[in-house]
């Protein structure tokens, strides 16, 4: 019953995901007006292939550290708005342009007449935000895996506020000193591509299951099963989380904007604020990192608990080595015994027989 449920929950957030891809690539064809950007779907086509490998290879229908279900629907649909953007950029298409076979075809709907006369700026804003949307459904409905409910929650809180943060990017793109600045908004669209690349990743679960030793690092460092717990943590999954927040998101978004403010004169309320944020935020998660480090019992960085880890594997090791070599001695001394003492008996049962020979 649970690896059918799993199954029917698979099948759900693909499909959410393959309906909003289609969406979002017919637009890029019907304001491009060329058929050949419908090969933009070919991330969404292999989620088939995907869910089969998955539910094959997996014991919980999905994977612990990275999800390929997400990055597959990324890679449909961040070169989409790459192209949306760009097209706004270059001409600011009307609707009567952008208009393709596949939006008249719409038009004949009475539900869908609405949505095809919407401002392409509009039409892009609306991908863009159901997108991030969509990964928060996506991630809700696909099978947990080894997650918790506990974690996945957290999981799900971390997306909407990665997600806000990330969409703020594009109202930058609305500024008068930004708007037709075409090398600013190529950075501003690859710091939102760069930002996305955490939404396959989980490492966002930084605690183990109630019940469970903690977690180890990816890098596992599994060699010595029965090492002390203060070196589990030597690389745990939460300073992994944390620093790959500072490094795709909070670092990169909090240099961007401080450049528009400084160089471009953006200054507005949304930039002040969002600016003051990714600083707290950036400064709370290196004291984090510091207040994880800190606290672990051996001390020092995690080089050096990894490589105190090493000693301690090879002391133990070596001890286990000479105990295994006195055995060995002390079985051969013992057999040694036993035979001098096997051939005492001997001897002395012969010269018995001797005596009783003789008399």
């Amino acid at each position: 019953m649970c690896r059918l449920l799993n199954v029917l929950l698979a099948l759900l957030s693909r499909f959410l995901f393959a309906v909003h891809g289609v969406v979002t690539v017919w637009r890029v064809v019907a304001v491009k007006e060329e058929p050949l950007y419908w090969l933009l779907l070919t991330g969404v086509a292999l989620l088939g292939v995907e869910m089969a490998v998955t539910l094959k290879c997996t014991r919980n229908a999905e994977w612990k550290w990275f999800s390929p279900m997400v990055f597959l629907y990324l890679s449909t649909v961040i070169p989409s708005i790459w192209f949306l953007e760009l097209s706004l950029l270059q001409s600011k298409l009307p609707v009567n342009n952008s208009s393709g076979p596949e939006l008249h075809l719409l038009a004949h709907i009475p539900i869908t007449a609405g949505i095809v006369e919407l401002d392409p700026e509009n039409w892009v804003a609306g991908l863009e935000q159901t997108m991030l949307i969509v990964l928060v459904l996506g991630r809700w409905l696909m099978p947990k895996g080894d997650m918790s409910r506990d974690q996945l929650s957290q999981l799900l809180m971390v997306y909407v506020g990665l997600g806000a943060d990330i969409l703020d990017i594009f109202d930058t793109f609305k500024e008068p000193e930004v708007k037709t600045n075409r090398a600013i908004v190529i950075v501003g669209l690859a710091l939102f591509s760069w930002a996305l690349m955490q939404f396959p990743l989980v490492l966002t679960q930084t605690q183990s299951p109630k019940g469970e030793p903690p977690q180890k690092s990816m890098g596992g460092l599994s060699c010595c099963p029965g090492a002390p717990l203060a070196f589990a943590s030597c690389c745990s999954s939460e300073v992994w989380s944390l620093l790959l927040t500072v490094g795709l998101q909070d670092g990169p978004f909090l240099l961007y904007r401080l450049y528009l403010m400084v160089q471009e004169q953006v200054l507005n309320q949304l930039m002040i604020f969002f600016t003051c944020k990714n600083i707290l935020i950036v400064l709370l998660e290196l004291y984090r990192i510091f207040v994880v480090q800190c606290e672990q019992p051996l001390g020092g960085s995690g080089l050096g608990k990894c490589a105190d880890l090493v000693l301690w594997c090879r002391t133990n090791r070596g001890e286990e080595e000479e105990v295994e070599v006195e055995e060995e001695a002390g079985r051969e001394e013992c057999l040694g015994e036993q035979n001098l003492h096997t051939d005492t008996e001997r001897s002395t049962g012969i010269e018995e027989d001797q005596k009783g020979v003789q008399v």
